[in-house]
């Protein structure tokens, strides 16, 4: 049985909202100075609020509240979680950057985190030398760090910049050094936050492989993301943190279909309303979509099952076209399906006017997985685009469910056939 290398016991922590004094008179007038010009206050400092859509009537705040979790060896937890849920405060407790107000956490080996780009790097030195900064702090001798330094570089693909100071790399740059020394020098528990979305795709896959391989030598991973499917593929187990409290704690795939539920709004006009609209021109918006199993509302389906969407567009403007496009992603956000595109017509669509329709995937075309959705409405020549919707505004994933071991897998774009039915 494995042993249990973290322990969190009744992690809590407050934060005061408002602003605070500096510490110094100085430091308090030249902020009273800024402000009265009219200018950035110089000291502000970006702090994490438990519910940040609402305003409360108290100046204290409970960033997370009575937290108790434990992870063993060789487990990939996957945190997810609402922005302002908790998972960064939590993730720096864990690695000791800051305190919890109350509790305490249990930690049996060597701890790597890396929350945010550049972590632990002290930019006036050297990639090289902030190598052998990093191995130090976590313990190991200068012939270890020797040992695995070719490795390091190797992963990170910045050995011509490896002499330079690393104030003048890119953030790209920053996290892919970053990521390959907290993997490489051998802790016992790996932690990373949100910063891999810096890397390219191709620095994405290196890095999911290679937490992978940590859990497979017998360490630690803890993964936080917004990546639903790179949580799904890499985890075994999750932990779903909601407004600073912890939702549910389990196998991933109950953590992910709850947290689905959790952030889904009750009214779908309202879904990333403002930000669909910075993306399009609000000519024709989404009124409503539905993925329909069985006559069902559902976002799970069997590889052998015909996957059906259902939606409802609104024109507010009169506009002379429609047209409707779909992309389906992997969870490297790659697409395996593109070019899904349909005119549903090319006459004019009057204001208040609505137009249901309905296009469906044949069976057999997705491999089992989760895959990300991207829809948009657009004018038949898909030049001028009305409304946007994916992942990024809550839109649930599609699971694809495996029947049988025959199943074959699907690589790259492919062009599939569809069927097209307007209410």
């Amino acid at each position: 049985m494995s042993k249990v290398v973290l322990k969190a016991i009744n992690i809590s922590k407050q934060y005061r909202l408002g602003q605070l004094g500096t510490g110094t008179i100085s430091h308090d007038l030249n902020r009273w100075w800024h402000m009265a010009r009219g200018k950035e206050d110089p000291y502000l400092q970006v702090g994490e609020a438990n519910d940040r859509s609402s305003k409360g009537s108290s100046d204290y705040v409970w960033s997370l509240k009575d937290i108790n979790f434990e992870v063993k060896q060789g487990e990939i937890l996957g945190i997810i979680g609402k922005n302002g849920a908790g998972k960064s405060t939590l993730l720096k407790i864990l690695s000791q950057v800051t305190t919890a107000t109350t509790g305490k956490v249990k930690i049996r080996g060597r701890i790597a985190a890396l929350l945010e780009v550049g972590t632990g790097f002290h930019p006036e030195l050297t990639g090289r030398e902030n190598i052998f900064l990093n191995g130090a702090i976590l313990g190991m001798t200068k012939q270890e760090i020797t040992k695995k330094f070719d490795e390091i570089v190797n992963f990170s693909g910045v050995e011509r910049y490896i002499d330079t100071p690393v104030k003048r790399y890119s953030s790209g740059m920053m996290v892919r050094l970053g990521f390959a020394v907290a993997a490489h020098l051998e802790p016992e528990i790996l932690v990373v936050d949100e910063v891999l979305a810096v890397g390219d795709a191709e620095f994405q896959k290196k890095c999911l492989g290679k937490m992978k391989d940590v859990a497979g030598e017998g360490r630690t991973v803890l993964f936080v993301s917004h990546n639903i499917q790179a949580i799904s593929n890499l985890c075994n187990t999750g932990l779903l943190l909601n407004k600073g409290q912890i939702e549910i704690k389990g196998n991933i795939e109950d953590c992910i279909k709850k947290y689905m539920m959790v952030s889904r709004p009750e009214n779908f006009k309202t879904i990333g309303l403002e930000d669909r609209l910075k993306r399009g021109t609000g000519d024709i918006i989404f009124e409503e979509l539905k993925a329909i199993r069985n006559g069902k509302e559902s976002w799970e389906f069997n590889y052998d099952e015909e996957v059906t969407f259902k939606i409802k567009v609104t024109a507010t403007k009169d506009t002379n076209s429609l047209g409707f496009y779909l992309a389906v992603r992997d969870p490297f956000s790659e697409e395996v399906i593109s070019n899904f595109k349909i005119v549903i017509t090319e006459k004019l669509v009057s204001k208040d006017e609505t137009i249901s329709f309905a296009v469906s995937l044949p069976k057999k075309t997705l491999r089992p997985g989760q895959y990300g959705l991207y829809f948009t409405l657009s004018n038949s020549e898909y030049k001028i685009f009305y409304d946007v919707l994916d992942n990024n505004v809550n839109i649930p994933m599609l699971n694809i469910n495996p029947i049988s071991m025959d199943v074959h897998e699907n690589s790259g774009f492919v062009t599939i056939p569809f069927n097209l039915k307007i209410d």
